[in-house]
This record gives C-alpha cells, sequence and structure tokens, in this order.
C-alpha cells in the first residue's frame, strides 16, 4: 500500500511515528508538505495534483496532518485528493468542522451530543446577559480569528470580563463565552478516538499560573480511565463531526459529559508514552481498512490513486 502523509515537517512526533508505523507494517511511505502542493483545475479536465510542479505521486491513502497555519490551503489539497477519490484518514470537512469551534459546537448540539453552555457575540453589548447565558462567571473566553487560531483566558469576574472583550472586540475578532467548570465540579479530559474506536483517555490539568487549557500553552496530560458515557460521547463526537481521528475535549461533570472541543490533528506522543497505546499502529490500520472499503465493487479512481 502506498500511504501520503501530509505533514509540514517529517521531525514531528506524531508525522514520524506514523510514518515509522505504516513502513513497519510493509507499507510505502512518503511525507509531503501541502505547502509544496500545487491544484490544478479547468474545463473538461479531470482535477490534478502536483508536488513541486511535478505529477503528484501515485498514492493508496492519504493521512493528512494539516496545521492551523495553512489551514485553508491544507484543506484544499486534502479535498482535491477526494475528489479523486483518494481514501483519506479525516476528509476536508471533518477538519474544517473541527476547526470553526462554534461551527463544532452547533454540530454536535444539533445531533444531541452534550455541550457547555456557550454563547458568542460581535459586540460587548449585553455583557450580563452573555454571561447568565454562560452560567456566571466565572467564564471561559475564547477568541476567534480569521485564520482559526484560537486563544483561551479565563474571566473570573464581570470586570475583567468586560476589560477583555473591550479589547478583543476592538482588535475586530469574534469571542465565545463558555460555561466554565472548576476542578472542584468535574474534569477535564481528553478521549483520543481512531475509526470510531476510543484507544485511551488522558486527563488534562493547566499549568499552574496559567489560563489555558492546551498542552501548547503548559498544560499537562496523566493517564484516565473514561467511563462509559464518556466513551459515548467521544465516538459519537467523532461521528457527528466527521473525523476518523481525533482527540475530543470534554468536562466530565454531574449528569453526564459536556464536549467543548474536537480536534482533527491531535499530537499522540503523550498517549503512546503515558498510556502505552500504539496510536501509531491504530492510524495506519484504520488507513487500511479504508482502502479495503474503497477497493470494493465500482471502486476505481481509488485503486488508480492521485498519480498520473
Amino acid at each position: 500500500m502506498r500511504v501520503t502523509i501530509l505533514s509540514r515537517s517529517r521531525a514531528i512526533y506524531t508525522t514520524r511515528r506514523l510514518a515509522e508505523a505504516a513502513r513497519a507494517r510493509g507499507h510505502a511511505v512518503r511525507v509531503l508538505d501541502p505547502a509544496q502542493v500545487e491544484l490544478g483545475l479547468g474545463p473538461g479536465a479531470r482535477p490534478r495534483l502536483f508536488h513541486r510542479r511535478r505529477p503528484f505521486p501515485a498514492t493508496d491513502v492519504a493521512i493528512p496532518r494539516i496545521a492551523v497555519s495553512i489551514n485553508q490551503y491544507g484543506l484544499a489539497v486534502v479535498n482535491q485528493l477526494g475528489i479523486l477519490g483518494v481514501p483519506l484518514v479525516n476528509a476536508a470537512p471533518g477538519i474544517s468542522a473541527s476547526r470553526n469551534q462554534m461551527r463544532c459546537l452547533q454540530l454536535l448540539s444539533a445531533s444531541g451530543v452534550r455541550v457547555p453552555r456557550t454563547v458568542m457575540a460581535a459586540h460587548p453589548a449585553g455583557l450580563k446577559e452573555m454571561v447568565k447565558h454562560a452560567g456566571g462567571v466565572p467564564v471561559l473566553v475564547k477568541l476567534l480569528s480569521a485564520n482559526e487560531r484560537g486563544g483561551v483566558m479565563i474571566c473570573e469576574t464581570m470586570q475583567s470580563l468586560e476589560a477583555a472583550l473591550e479589547a478583543i472586540l476592538g482588535l475586530g475578532q469574534n469571542i465565545v463565552v463558555q460555561q466554565y467548570v472548576q476542578e472542584a465540579e468535574g474534569r477535564d479530559l481528553r478521549a483520543l478516538v481512531v475509526g470510531g474506536r476510543v484507544l485511551a483517555g488522558l486527563r488534562r490539568r493547566p499549568a499552574v499560573g496559567r489560563m489555558a487549557r492546551s498542552l501548547g500553552r503548559g498544560a499537562r496530560y496523566d493517564r484516565a480511565e473514561l467511563s462509559p458515557a464518556c466513551r459515548r460521547a467521544a465516538v459519537a463526537a467523532a461521528r457527528v463531526v466527521g473525523l476518523e481521528v481525533c482527540a475530543v475535549d470534554m468536562l466530565d461533570v454531574k449528569g453526564g459529559p459536556l464536549v467543548f472541543e474536537v480536534n482533527s490533528s491531535p499530537g499522540i506522543r503523550e498517549v503512546e508514552e503515558d498510556c502505552g497505546v500504539d496510536v501509531a499502529g491504530a492510524v495506519v490500520e484504520r488507513a487500511e481498512a479504508l482502502v479495503a472499503a474503497a477497493r470494493g465493487p465500482g471502486a476505481t479512481a481509488a485503486r488508480r490513486g492521485a498519480g498520473p
């Protein structure tokens, strides 16, 4: 099987592990930077893909690891592969939905997946009503910028919230105000889902003195046992958003888990090292299953791959 991993760098832990796992199972592997892939469209012509101005190498399956820094271009590359019939471990619509936090929460809520109380606004007017809908202070304030990079802060008082929102909205960024659950009231959990199955669970602990939840901003992860309800919520969230591989972040609170984010390109180092789970192998195994399904009756484009 010919496997293409779309990633900005071979040195990234997750990219390196995926390549190692695929080669260990006897597959040919290429790691290509999506920013070095060119797209071609034209009247009466089949869509084309190029890599560094040469025909795109033939591939049987692609594993996208699209960085936020090239999100829109990377999604166009993934979408072109999908048009050409190449099986994808995470297709463009699912990646796109996961990167738009409010859109993701809308999809989850409409499908019956419980989410935290959340409000979105483009103006600072009516802050007290917004906070009331979100359950009162403290609240999480999430920035939604045009390039889909985000930031998170905790506002513990109305005064701090008003100051934060006036500054943020003055910069032209939209914001989401979301219910904040303190540690005494519940647990902040991450479930890693591959192919509709939860592989492992982690508990996330923000670094002392830091307001952000993400590992990149100092949070730590510890192995955690997930309840059946949390596992069901994670699987449902992955299905609703349309992702084969993702991390589902949730709050385990009284009354049941609340999903607040779905990450379509999660790092796997913490799960592999802390939980002893071969995530890379599971992703490659899922890629094999997708190729097998595509090679069923009537499949032609996927059998040919994306090459000429």
